[in-house]
């Protein structure tokens, strides 16, 4: 009978323990309201550093931004979590935010798209913060634990922070709205008139000043829209494969590839074959700032004379031509010194355009 006694004691006092584990580790876990504000703050300027994620020109870089920041995004604010007010417990409900990350991490969307998605993220948790600064401002001025968690709770489930996603606007209606803004940013806000002021000077004013703004805007549409739509009515042409010296380049290849595969060779050994490369480089460099017209039926000659009017430009083509002919069809052996003048010739030349 003692042995069942001391047993059943034993029993209660490990359940006793459990639950205050468990209490305890539910009270370390939750947030508090000052944390819960802070770390709303820190996804705010998280999504701002996404924002300019967009604007770095390599991919890779972008692609790493975005993997870490959303990432950390997601450790700030977790899809549930609980925040105390004094000792009182609310469970907020962040899915939203972990769904519209998903739905920027897509890399079928477009740049215009993912800003769209973070602007809007950006947007309902600004509208959090204030309202979580209105609680905090509660909370000091009254003792009330359970208006508080009340409030809160209330803050969470407004429709001005859970706000359905609005429908995507069209690029046409955004650049109105932006006119709209900045033409109304010219007009000056009307003062009051100062006492025994014209009423009819204080309005004639105003009526100069948005005429003159409106006769500023037509100019500068009547300047720049026909260059616009010129531009806008070019199709860009598709370029082809091109043959230069008998050797044919692919539509993507550009002369920072030649000069590339140039190097290369070089390094292994095959010096002939690196001045060769160089030179149909540099051909393919000036056909692209339409210097000279790239065809298949053209020699180095052909090229070298149609630079002839650029006293500088052909100068220095003119010693590189004469270093091709001689290591390419002349056969003379090639040493690391004559490259390496090549390569130093083949900088002059470029520099010699810009």
């Amino acid at each position: 009978m003692q042995t069942v006694s001391a047993f059943s004691i034993r029993a209660l006092i490990t359940c006793f323990a459990v639950v205050v584990s468990l209490t305890c580790f539910t009270l370390v876990n939750a947030a508090t309201l000052a944390n819960y504000r802070s770390r709303v703050a820190r996804v705010i300027a998280l999504t701002k550093q996404l924002q300019g994620a967009d604007d770095d020109t390599d991919p890779s870089q972008r692609e790493y931004l975005v993997t870490a920041n959303a990432a950390r995004i997601r450790e700030e604010l977790p899809p549930k979590e609980t925040v105390t007010i004094d000792s009182q417990s609310v469970i907020v409900d962040n899915t939203w935010l972990d769904s519209a990350l998903r739905g920027y991490e897509n890399t079928s969307i477009t740049k215009t798209q993912r800003l769209a998605v973070l602007a809007r993220i950006e947007e309902r948790l600004r509208a959090l913060d204030e309202r979580l600064e209105e609680v905090q401002r509660a909370n000091s001025a009254a003792s009330d634990k359970d208006g508080d968690k009340g409030r809160l709770a209330e803050i969470l489930r407004r429709s001005d922070y859970n706000k359905p996603t609005p429908a995507k606007s069209s690029a046409i209606s955004r650049l109105l709205d932006r006119f709209l803004r900045w033409f109304s940013n010219l007009i000056p806000t009307p003062k009051p008139i100062a006492p025994g002021g014209s009423p009819f000077i204080s309005g004639l004013a105003q009526i100069v000043v948005v005429v003159v703004c409106l006769v500023g805007i037509a100019f500068l549409i009547w300047k720049l829209a026909p260059r616009y739509l010129k531009n806008r009515g070019k199709k860009k042409e598709k370029r082809e494969a091109r043959i230069v010296l008998g050797e044919r380049l692919e539509p993507d290849q550009s002369s920072a590839d030649l000069l590339a595969q140039a190097e290369t060779l070089a390094r292994n050994g095959d010096l002939r074959a690196a001045i060769r490369k160089a030179y149909i480089a540099l051909l393919c460099e000036l056909g692209d700032r339409k210097i000279v017209s790239l065809a298949q039926h053209k020699t180095n000659r052909d090229y070298l004379n149609s630079v002839r009017e650029r006293t500088r430009l052909y100068s220095s083509m003119r010693q590189l031509t004469s270093s091709f002919e001689l290591h390419w069809y002349g056969f003379q052996p090639v040493v690391e010194n004559d490259w390496i003048e090549f390569r130093s010739g083949y900088q002059k030349a470029l520099r010699s355009v810009l």
